[in-house]
């Protein structure tokens, strides 16, 4: 047996490699291939790009720079940091601003500002996740350009790219 060394190498905003497909013995046009460092260095703070989906469920990548825009969901949503220093803070919204269908799927924003009790903020670098329970209005604060990648629904403010995104053939 051959002992094979592997080497992890961590991608950042700054500093990325676009990867590819790798077919070994069937066609790449049968994959698709999307780089979320690519997609957020080409996207506007907090948009919401899709770059992976299973039905009604997606990966949505973000660039994270500046304050967003509070956020609610009618269903829990996870973030997970795979770039920079980034806070998100939380209010669990009074019943005037939860999204009113339960069954509503993917983000939507808070009008106003939001009404409620602060539940406090966390501080996520690379590699920590955080849950985004349902009906809380969420804020991503970040001083320098981030990468998120939310796991949730898709919705109203998810933006697909597909032609633009993935590496085809």
């Amino acid at each position: 047996m051959t002992a094979v060394a592997y080497q992890t190498k961590f991608g950042s905003l700054d500093r990325y490699e676009k990867g590819g497909v790798q077919a070994i013995s069937d066609d790449v046009k049968n994959y698709a291939f999307s780089n979320c460092f690519e997609i957020a260095s080409r996207s506007q703070p907090y948009e919401r790009v899709v770059f992976g989906q299973n039905q009604i469920y997606v990966l949505e990548c973000m660039r994270a720079e500046g304050q967003s825009p509070w956020f609610t969901c009618a269903h829990d949503e996870f973030a997970l940091v795979m770039d920079g220093d980034i806070e998100i803070h939380l209010v669990k919204l009074g019943a005037a601003q939860t999204v009113p269908d339960a069954e509503k799927n993917g983000a939507i924003l808070v009008e106003g500002a939001p009404q409620g009790a602060r539940m406090g903020w966390m501080r996520l670098r690379r590699g920590h996740q955080a849950l985004l329970p349902k009906n809380t209005a969420y804020q991503f604060r970040s001083a320098q350009p981030g990468v998120v990648i939310l796991q949730t629904c898709k919705g109203d403010l998810s933006v697909e790219r597909w032609a633009q995104i993935c590496q085809t053939a």
